[in-house]
């Protein structure tokens, strides 16, 4: 079996791709989708936002309708994973115990949820979430959960602790640092977020590690490695993501972070590209090499691909990018904040409308936007790319328009 391009992986990249390579006139026939889910590529951040809440059906976050793939021509193996790469032969062997031969190839067979590896970690009511069979789980068990453990303190372990906790659920944080996304906030962006979660009910149990759970026919406890127990009937772990690459022995790819990729995502092997949580890139704005999990990544790295194959030459240059929603609050980020020297915030932390923009020598390296004016949102994105020198006093003084912070 052969085809001209096929996309490894049934996730969001496969879906963004798809899209793109139809409006730059893929011809019928000529793109296949292998994917190990067993539903068409779909919309990863409702997963622990709207389709968790019960808001979106599975239908609704599809990327594209059901008959899109079908009118357009474009094959989709279902429920079957890659199981090894021969670049040199432009090669897949398939689960189904075929060879898909292809003359270009994107790899985009993300991430799987990290699991707990520690006594009592295979109780029911032990949950994950990454897919869409995760988050279905969740959202059944919510109907009859009391009392939940929430491991983790990064964004996944938020998201899903606001819907739990509005759910009425009672609903405790374990997480292994002193304070919520320690990553990415600072201690003060951590305290106000923390503020709010626990006016909304969520208690926070921090420098905290599960070692163990107990129960008989499902997981009714939690506990700590000091000896105390969390008596919970339902567990979400936020544990961190592994990179799916085991497919890539003997390929003559070898993974590092990922899949190495050069600034057009293209691998080593020629006519091969890597995309979304496993492609690890060259920034063109930040000097540095990194691998994204987020959907905005995801997104771009699809459509740039999708210019690729179909001519361009144009290299990957972005912005890197991240939202989230927890409770009623909408926030954004942009850039990397690694190795800023000060922190400058525009608004009350105190309240649910303020900004924080990390600098660098007076150099705006990242930013994040929460309940602000479109023109906060437009700048972030922008003075990153451009490496934009501001003043600090007129950022920080909500009466002085954003623009007048720019330095000439």
């Amino acid at each position: 079996m052969s085809t001209r391009i096929v996309i490894a992986g049934g996730g969001m990249v496969a879906g963004y791709a798809a899209k793109a390579l139809i409006e730059l006139g893929l011809a019928p026939g000529d793109l296949t989708i292998v994917s190990a889910d067993s539903v068409l590529p779909y919309e990863r951040p409702p997963l622990s936002k709207t389709f968790l809440t019960g808001k979106d059906s599975a239908e609704a976050i599809r990327i594209n309708p059901e008959d899109f793939y079908r009118d357009h021509g474009i094959g989709t193996c279902l429920q079957v994973s890659v199981t090894g790469l021969d670049a040199r032969r432009k090669a897949l062997s398939l689960s189904s115990g075929e060879e898909l031969r292809f003359d270009s190839l994107v790899l985009a067979t993300g991430s799987r949820a990290a699991r707990l590896k520690i006594p009592g970690a295979e109780l029911p009511n032990i949950l994950y979430l990454r897919s869409l069979a995760d988050a279905q789980a969740i959202r059944a068990r919510m109907g009859e959960a009391r009392r939940a453990v929430v491991i983790g303190g990064g964004f996944i372990a938020m998201e899903v602790s606001s819907v739990l906790a509005q759910s009425q659920i009672e609903t405790t944080m374990v997480l292994p640092d002193e304070r919520v996304w320690k990553r990415v906030f600072t201690p003060e962006m951590s305290e106000s977020f923390e503020s709010y979660f626990a006016s909304r009910g969520v208690r926070f149990v921090k420098m905290a590690k599960v070692q163990s759970f107990r129960g008989d026919h499902a997981v009714s406890a939690a506990i700590l490695g000091d000896g105390r127990e969390l008596a919970c009937d339902t567990v979400v772990a936020g544990v961190g993501a592994i990179p799916v690459t085991e497919y890539l022995q003997g390929s003559g790819l070898e993974p590092d972070n990922g899949i190495r990729v050069d600034e057009f995502l293209e691998t080593s092997a020629s006519g091969i590209f890597a995309a979304g949580d496993i492609a690890n890139y060259p920034d063109l704005i930040f000097g540095k090499r990194r691998r994204v999990e987020h959907w905005d990544n995801a997104v771009s790295q699809a459509q740039h691909c999708a210019r690729v194959l179909s001519g361009g030459r144009e290299p990957f240059r972005h912005v890197p990018y991240f939202f989230s929603d927890v409770f009623d609050l909408s926030y954004e980020y942009w850039g990397d904040s690694e190795g800023f020297d000060e922190v400058v915030y525009r608004g009350d932390l105190a309240g649910v409308s303020w900004s924080a923009w990390w600098l660098q020598r007076g150099v705006v390296v990242a930013g994040f936007v929460m309940g602000r004016p479109n023109e906060e949102r437009e700048a972030a994105p922008r003075w990153i790319e451009s490496r934009q020198r501001v003043s600090r006093d007129a950022l920080r003084s909500e009466s002085t328009p954003i623009d007048a912070a720019v330095k000439a």
